[in-house]
C-alpha cells in the first residue's frame, strides 16, 4: 500500500490536469448512463402506446411525477422526435468528454514519465561510483526505459480506469436504486446485482498478488536482456574475433525464452480475469432476468422499466470487468515503480559534509596517511596503510604489477571513492572538508580506457565548458598533435566523432582525451596510462607535450612503459595494495628488485 500510495503520489505535481481529467469522467459517466433513461418512454410511451405507470403507493418526488406527467401529455411522434435528439445530444456529449478525460489522462501519464526518467537519471549521475559497481548498465537503462514506460501505460489506462469505473459504477447503481424508488422494482433484483458483483474481487485480488510477482520477475528479465545486448554490441570485434556468434546468439535465446514464459504466465493470468469477470456478471444478469420476467409476465413490471433496469445491470458489467484489468495492470505498474524508487532512493556515499568549503588559497599538495581501501564485492582490501605526500608541483609516477592498486589510488583522489580507513588531504584539508565540484575541477583526468562522446570535436574537447575558448582550444589541440587531422576533416572541430568516438582511430581518441583534460588547465593532473594506445611515433609527440603540459602543476601518472616515466621527480613502486620503494628511476634501478625487473622484462636488458 505504501509503494501504491506513493506511486499516486508521482501524479500530484500535475494536480490540476488530473482534476480536470476526473471532472471529465463524470460528465461522461452522467452522459453514457442518461440514454438509458430513454428506454422506458421509447418502450411504454412510443412502441406500447400506454402511458407510464408510477406506482401509487410509493413515495415519488414531485418533480419526478411531474416530468412522467408530461411526457406522458406529449404525442407519440413529438415525443419520439424529443428522444432522438436528446439520445444525439447525449452520445456527443459523451464523447467530448470521453476525449478530454482519455486526452488529459495521456497528459499526466506522459509528464508524470518525463519527471520519473529526469528523476532517475539524475540520481544516477549523483550516485556515487560504488553503485555502478555493482549494478549492470544494461539493467539501470532498464529501469528509465522500460520500468518507466510501464508506469505510463499503467497512469494512461489503469489508473485512469481506477477513478472512472468506480464513478460510472457509482452512477449506474445510483440508476439501479432510483429505478427501484420510483417503480417499486422487487428488492432481491438489487440485492443481487448489488451482492454478486463484489465477489469478482476475491478471485481477482489472488490473480493480481501472484501478477505482481511474476511481473517484478518479467522486469527483471527484460533488464538482463538490455545489459546483454549491450555487452554484446559495444563488445561485438571480440564477439567476431573469437567466433563466438553462435554462443551468444543461444545464450540470448536462453535469456529471451525465460523472458517468454514469464510472460505468458503474466498474459494467462491477465487474461483469465475477463472470462471471470463476465461469467459471474451472466449467471447475476441471468438470475435478475428470470426473476424481473416473472414480473413481466404477470403485469407487475412494465417493459419499459424492466428494459432500464436490465440495461444498468449489463452496464455494470462493463466497469466491472475493467476493474479487474485494471488491478492486474496496477500490480505490473506497482512492480516497475519498486524498481525506479529502488534507485531514487539508493544512498549516494560520497557527499559534501555539512561544513565543506571551496578554499581561496588553494594548493596542489596531496597527502595520503595510511590510507586502506576495500571494494564492496572485494574479500581483500586493495590499499593496505598506504602513506604517500605528494609536494605541489611535483611529478608523481605509479607502478608496479597489474593488480598492485596503482589505479585504485589515484581513483581516491577525485573522490571517486573514499578510502575505508585512514585519509586523504589536499592542500593540508582533508577531502570530505572539501567539496567534491571543487575537488574535481582541480584535477584534470586522463584514463587507460578512452572515454568519448558521440558529439563534436570540439564538444569533446571542451566538456564541462559552455563558453568555448576557440583560441585555447586550438592551442591544446597543437599540444596534444590532434590540431592537424582535425583542421583536414570536412567540418574541422565540428565534426561528429561517433559512439565512443568510433569515427576515429584510438590514438587520435586518446590524443582528444589529452587536449580534453590540457583544456581544462587544472592545477592537478591524473595520467592513467596516457600514451597506452598511441605508437611509437605519436608517443613521443604526445609525451612531449605531456611534458610541457606538466609544466607548474601536480602529477600522478600511471605508467606501464617505463621510458615515459623516466623523468619524474619521484616514481613509486607498489605491489600488492602497498608502496614498496620510492626513488627516481637511476635510483630504483639499482635498490628495487620489483622496478628493476619490470625495466628488464620492458627492455630485454
Amino acid at each position: 500500500m505504501k509503494t501504491y500510495m506513493r506511486f499516486i503520489k508521482l501524479m500530484m505535481p500535475h494536480f490540476g490536469i488530473f482534476s480536470a481529467a476526473i471532472l471529465c469522467m463524470l460528465f461522461s459517466s452522467l452522459f453514457s448512463a442518461s440514454p438509458m433513461g430513454l428506454i422506458i418512454p421509447l418502450m411504454d410511451n412510443i412502441i406500447s402506446g400506454k402511458a407510464i405507470a408510477l406506482p401509487a403507493n410509493t413515495f415519488i418526488p414531485v418533480f419526478v411525477r411531474d416530468l412522467v406527467s408530461w411526457i406522458n401529455g406529449m404525442s407519440r411522434l413529438k415525443l419520439l422526435n424529443l428522444l432522438t435528439l436528446s439520445m444525439v445530444g447525449m452520445f456527443v456529449f459523451n464523447g467530448i468528454f470521453v476525449f478530454l478525460q482519455t486526452y488529459l489522462m495521456s497528459m499526466v501519464s506522459q509528464k508524470v514519465v518525463r519527471d520519473v526518467r529526469n528523476a532517475i537519471y539524475s540520481k544516477l549521475l549523483d550516485l556515487s561510483m560504488d553503485f555502478y559497481a555493482n549494478n549492470p548498465t544494461g539493467q539501470l537503462m532498464s529501469r528509465i526505459t522500460n520500468d518507466a514506460a510501464v508506469i505510463r501505460d499503467a497512469i494512461s489506462s489503469a489508473i485512469a480506469d481506477t477513478f472512472y469505473m468506480p464513478i460510472q459504477i457509482i452512477v449506474y447503481v445510483g440508476m439501479l436504486i432510483g429505478i427501484k424508488m420510483v417503480f417499486d422494482i422487487p428488492l432481491t433484483l438489487v440485492l443481487i446485482a448489488a451482492v454478486i458483483f463484489p465477489t469478482i474481487l476475491y478471485p481477482v485480488m489472488k490473480i493480481g498478488k501472484k501478477l505482481r510477482m511474476i511481473s517484478k520477475k518479467s522486469q527483471e528479465k527484460i533488464a538482463d536482456i538490455n545489459n546483454m545486448l549491450l555487452e554484446t554490441i559495444s563488445g561485438i570485434k571480440l564477439v567476431k574475433a573469437f567466433n563466438m556468434e553462435n554462443y551468444e546468439k543461444k545464450r540470448f535465446m536462453a535469456h529471451n525464452q525465460a523472458y517468454y514464459k514469464l510472460d505468458m504466465k503474466s498474459i494467462k493470468r491477465m487474461k483469465i480475469m475477463s472470462p471471470l469477470t463476465e461469467s459471474v456478471a451472466v449467471i447475476c444478469t441471468a438470475v435478475i432476468l428470470w426473476l424481473a420476467g416473472k414480473d413481466i409476465i404477470s403485469g407487475r413490471l412494465s417493459a419499459g422499466v424492466f428494459g432500464t433496469f436490465i440495461a444498468a445491470v449489463f452496464s455494470l458489467m462493463k466497469p466491472v470487468k475493467n476493474l479487474s484489468r485494471v488491478y492486474g495492470t496496477n500490480q505490473q505498474a506497482l512492480a516497475a515503480a519498486e524498481r525506479i524508487f529502488n534507485i531514487i532512493d539508493a544512498p549516494i556515499t560520497i557527499k559534501d559534509d555539512k561544513d565543506a568549503v571551496d578554499p581561496e588559497n588553494f594548493k596542489s599538495d596531496i597527502t595520503f596517511e595510511n590510507v586502506r581501501f576495500k571494494y564492496t564485492l572485494g574479500k581483500e582490501e586493495v590499499l593496505k596503510g598506504v602513506n604517500l605526500s605528494i609536494r605541489e608541483g611535483e611529478i608523481v609516477a605509479l607502478v608496479g604489477s597489474s593488480g598492485a592498486g596503482k589505479t585504485t589510488l589515484v581513483n581516491l583522489i577525485p573522490r571517486f571513492y573514499d578510502p575505508t580507513s585512514g585519509k586523504i588531504t589536499m592542500g593540508g584539508v582533508d577531502l570530505v572538508k572539501l567539496r567534491t565540484r571543487f575537488i574535481r575541477k582541480q584535477i584534470g583526468l586522463v584514463t587507460q580506457e578512452t572515454i568519448l562522446f558521440n558529439d563534436t570535436l570540439k564538444a569533446n574537447i571542451c566538456y564541462g565548458d559552455e563558453n568555448i575558448d576557440m583560441e585555447r582550444l586550438k592551442k591544446v589541440s597543437e599540444i596534444a598533435n590532434v590540431h592537424m587531422f582535425i583542421k583536414d576533416l570536412p567540418n574541422g572541430y565540428d565534426t561528429v566523432i561517433g559512439e565512443r568516438g568510433a569515427q576515429i582511430s584510438g590514438g587520435q581518441r586518446q590524443r582528444i582525451a589529452l587536449a580534453r583534460a590540457l583544456y581544462k588547465n587544472p592545477p592537478v593532473l591524473i595520467l592513467d596510462e596516457a600514451t597506452s594506445q598511441l605508437d611509437t611515433e605519436n608517443e613521443k609527440l604526445v609525451q612531449e607535450a605531456i611534458n610541457k603540459s606538466m609544466e607548474g602543476r601536480t602529477v600522478v601518472a600511471i605508467a606501464h612503459r617505463l621510458s615515459t616515466i623516466t623523468h619524474a621527480n619521484r616514481i613509486i613502486v607498489m605491489d600488492q595494495g602497498r608502496i614498496i620503494d620510492i626513488g627516481t628511476h637511476k635510483e630504483l634501478l639499482v635498490k628495487s628488485p620489483i622496478y628493476k625487473r619490470l625495466y628488464e622484462l620492458q627492455f630485454a636488458v
